[in-house]
Formats: structure tokens, sequence, C-alpha cells
């Protein structure tokens, strides 16, 4: 059984004032549920040259606090294809993370070893009539 990701694509990100809804500049979870949900376009399109649908998440963990100033890494895998179905995995990573001060308010600190902040799968479906053919080698 063949257990390498069909496809894997890698989005790298900073996440800004922005995309900060909750005091101390922490960004909810539904933010880093929409960078999954980019990532997944992103394979779909790579793969069938459409951008799908989102049909269903089986699992969904948020392990660390994600605030204004800090780089993601933000990491899909298609593990699996079925006729329309398109199972991902994905993960978002910590690479920089915000370090402000009271002297310093933009300091930021580069990690050593990247930090998983969040993970999950979930199943995308892409129409028979949509798909286009050529698939990536």
């Amino acid at each position: 059984m063949n257990t390498l990701p069909l496809l894997t694509i890698k989005l790298h990100l900073r996440i800004s004032e922005h995309d900060v809804h909750y005091a101390g500049g922490l960004v909810d979870g539904a933010r880093l549920m929409a960078l999954f949900g980019d990532a997944a376009t992103e394979l779909c399109i790579r793969y069938d040259g459409d951008e799908g649908l989102f049909r269903a998440y089986q699992n969904v963990e948020f392990l660390a606090p994600v605030h204004a100033g800090d780089f993601l890494d933000v990491t899909a895998e298609l593990s699996s294809v079925g006729r329309t179905s398109r199972q991902m995995k994905f993960e978002i990573t910590r690479v920089i993370k915000a370090a402000p001060t009271q002297e310093n308010v933009s300091a930021a600190a580069v990690l050593d070893k990247a930090e998983l902040v969040a993970r999950a799968e979930g199943t995308c479906v892409v129409p028979l009539e949509k798909q286009q053919g050529k698939k990536p080698s």
C-alpha cells in the first residue's frame, strides 16, 4: 500500500492585525479553518483543474494560540482519491512568533523548530463533469 501523499502543497503567510478576533491579538479558529480551505482549493485545482467543494471535516484540532505577527506554514496533502472525493490532511505550523515587549512592540522570533498550531482531515468533492484530465505525476 502506498502511504506517500499523491500531492502536497505549502502556503506561507503572515497573520496580521486584520486577522485578530479576540483581545490580546488572538486569532480565532475560523481564520485557521479558512486557511485549510484555501489549501484544499489549491490541491483540487492542481489535481483536477477545478476548485471543488469542501464536503466535510473528519477531524480538526487547534493546538496552540495564534497571534497577529506570527508567520505560518500551511501544508496540505492529498492522501487518497475516489471517483469524485478527495481525502486531504492539513497542518499549520508557526515558523516565526510575534514577541512584542513594552520596549519593542514589533519584536518577533524565528523559531528553531516549527510549532504545530492546528491540524485537520477533510474531504472535498470534484464532480466528474468538472474534472479536467491530466494529473500530476
